[in-house]
């Protein structure tokens, strides 16, 4: 029996497994790098903490030795991987055992059999499971067009580049086999068709040593970007129960064939004929596992824990009920180019929300999240925030109910995804169950991407922010009864705020009060102040009462209401000369690593052209010039740390062509 358990890995994975250890009696011990710290939420919680030295994975996370040396000292007498970093890596398995340490996972073996997908394929070809033809890289044709270049290690959409012509081919090989290196610590790369319109499902197992396999449903995890999954639902609205048992068949004759036992998932690629192919085998718990959970009422972590320890799993497997779905938030922004975001996250509040890191008692909201209000964001990992579960007895039930939660939610401090996924769960399509693979670009980011609150909502919302600071002004004034400065006993001209939004554009508040005390916005007819304070404003619009919650940190502001949630920044009266940077700057987007630069000082180049390639949250990032010019400056070189917004190159515009001197007239 376990009495300790060191979980090696971070965020919300680790405290998911801490959460079925205070279930069942077992100690915990977490890990954390310099980067989280010890006051991080997995490592706050957990009964024990061990410090590994660094930030960067390859420093500590990805440190089998440090992590075994952590649990020795810590006194733990099993480990448990999660998902990423080492958990699909044999030799780290056989290590733990071989320290004596219970390892709460599949063999070894198991693990080194389905490490290389190149080698995967071929075991899963032998066993009779569908698979999609491997190409070499350097023999790829016109014919064999689109393919998709796929590291053979790892996965979660790390080192695989999608390619439509032969011209990409090279670039998108180099690509992947650095972000394959950097992620996994292997370079190896392959190729197979791209299919389109394609579905992706997976099959959940669950197997025992003693010869027992489940496989429990399928997921749907289509709905990508960037080959990494953002939704994920059980069971997937294109499977009927004979297609369920067709899948279900080939995991389990996959988990027989590599002799697994514990918990993994076998993913298939289903294409629009009803085919289905082999992708890969996941030798892991996966992100998505609380859809599973919800719908067939187990705590999969627990059962990993039990098979580990020698238990026999019940012959008969149980049977699903109702639907899940699940989001991933990330700190990223859509609408340019999925760029991560990094920060103190100031509030982080979901509301309504029924368990956390366990199934809902009854149909309900799940929230498994790896951090909290006041936490930092930072860009050494990856940028999942936390992920947002909705169980329901329909798919509809359980979107509408997801939707909402997510329209309510106070997050404010970095960028999000949120206003994307709340919007997808709106859309027509996801709604008929009809998204595949190529869902996003199908219908379109400028649609999927745009922020929930419209233009007058930000309107309305940069009012409120104004009358809240003004009411903020009167609590604190000192003087004549509260009376904010700059009062008079008789009308002058409006009180002004500026704002700013997250896209850049200024706006503008004006407005004033009457001698009855009756507000006078400028652009705002019909608009009545009904009450006021510095955290909360109610205004009449048109006949409607509209609440604004409204939370400022230093000079940004974040206002919540029905109508959308909208992100200012204070403007001041009279910029700062030193906030000014020189036309023409390219700025860092994230703070990162420089992995190269494509240009030089004098270059001529034109607006979009990659001229720096940054490294953050364990992703290649391509920053493009913002207009054709010349590189009159460049301030960066390859492996130099840069943080946001700093100047990477300053691009200047062309020099006129010279008039030609011809014969007066």
């Amino acid at each position: 029996m376990i009495d300790r358990l060191l979980v090696a890995n971070r965020g919300e994975i680790a405290r998911r497994v801490f959460r079925t250890c205070r279930d069942l009696g077992i100690g915990t011990v977490a890990v954390f790098s310099d980067a989280d710290g010890p006051a991080a939420p997995h490592a706050a919680e957990a009964d024990a903490g061990v410090r590994l030295p660094g930030a960067a994975p390859a420093d500590t996370y990805l440190r089998g030795d440090l992590v075994i040396a952590a649990a020795r000292a810590a006194g733990a007498d099993a480990v448990h991987p999660g998902y990423g970093f080492l958990s699909e890596n044999a030799a780290f398995a056989r290590a733990v055992a071989e320290a004596g340490l219970t390892w709460v996972g599949p063999p070894p073996a198991a693990i080194e059999a389905m490490g290389s997908k190149i080698e995967a394929k071929k075991l899963m070809a032998a066993a009779g499971v569908p698979v999609l033809t491997e190409l070499d890289p350097d023999a790829v044709t016109e014919a064999d067009l689109p393919i998709l270049v796929k590291a053979s290690a790892g996965g979660g959409g790390r080192g695989m580049r999608a390619v439509h012509t032969l011209g990409e081919l090279p670039e998108a090989v180099a690509s992947a086999r650095r972000e394959a290196q950097s992620a996994f610590g292997d370079p190896s790369v392959f190729c197979e068709p791209l299919l389109r319109h394609a579905r992706h499902v997976e099959v959940q197992l669950l197997a025992d040593a003693h010869g027992t396999v489940w496989a429990l449903g399928e997921r749907d995890c289509s709905v990508q970007r960037r080959h990494q999954k953002i939704i994920e639902e059980a069971p997937s609205p294109a499977v009927d129960p004979g297609l369920r048992e067709e899948l279900c068949r080939a995991a389990a004759n996959a988990a027989r064939a590599i002799g697994y036992t514990g918990a993994g998932t076998v993913e298939f690629m289903l294409a629009g004929d009803g085919r289905f192919f082999f992708l890969e085998v996941n030798t892991r718990l996966q992100v998505e596992h609380p859809v599973t959970e919800c719908v067939y009422g187990l705590d999969l972590v627990r059962l990993q824990i039990e098979v580990a320890e020698g238990a026999r799993l019940p012959a008969g497997q149980p049977e699903p009920r109702g639907h899940a779905i699940e989001v991933r938030l990330y700190a990223e922004d859509p609408s340019a180019g999925w760029r991560p975001g990094s920060g103190t996250l100031h509030t982080f509040e979901v509301p309504d929300v029924d368990a956390a890191f366990r199934i809902p008692a009854e149909y309900g909201l799940r929230l498994d999240s790896g951090v909290e209000s006041g936490s930092e964001v930072g860009v050494h990992y990856d940028p999942m925030l936390a992920k947002l579960i909705a169980y329901g007895p329909t798919r509809k039930a359980a979107a509408r109910r997801l939707r909402a939660a997510l329209a309510g939610a106070r997050v404010h401090g970095v960028t999000t995804n949120r206003d994307l996924l709340v919007r997808i769960l709106s859309e027509p399509r996801f709604l008929n169950g009809e998204a595949t693979t190529g869902y996003l670009d199908d219908v379109g980011l400028d649609v999927l991407a745009a922020p929930l609150a419209d233009e007058e909502a930000v309107r309305l919302s940069a009012l409120a922010a104004a009358l809240a600071d003004a009411a903020a002004n009167r609590a604190s004034a000192q003087v004549l009864d509260g009376l904010p400065s700059g009062w008079r006993n008789l009308p002058s001209q409006p009180q002004r705020k500026s704002y700013e939004t997250q896209d850049g554009t200024a706006i503008d508040v004006a407005y004033r009060f009457t001698r009855g005390g009756v507000l006078r916005a400028e652009g705002h007819d019909g608009v009545r102040l009904i009450a006021s304070s510095a955290g909360a404003v109610t205004l009449e619009v048109a006949g409607v009462r509209r609440d604004f919650d409204v939370r400022r940190v230093q000079d940004d502001l974040y206002v919540h209401s029905p109508l959308g949630p909208v992100t200012l920044r204070a403007l001041p009266r009279f910029a700062d000369p030193s906030d000014l940077v020189a036309p023409g700057s390219l700025l860092a987007p994230m703070p990162g690593t420089v992995i190269r630069v494509e240009t030089e000082t004098g270059a001529t180049v034109t607006e979009g052209q990659t001229l720096v390639v940054l490294e953050a949250m364990k992703m290649e990032h391509r920053i493009a010039a913002p207009a054709s010019g010349i590189v009159a400056e460049l301030a960066v070189a390859a492996g130099r740390q840069v943080e946001s917004g700093a100047v990477l190159a300053v691009i200047a515009a062309p020099e006129p062509a010279p008039e030609s001197e011809g014969n007066p007239q």
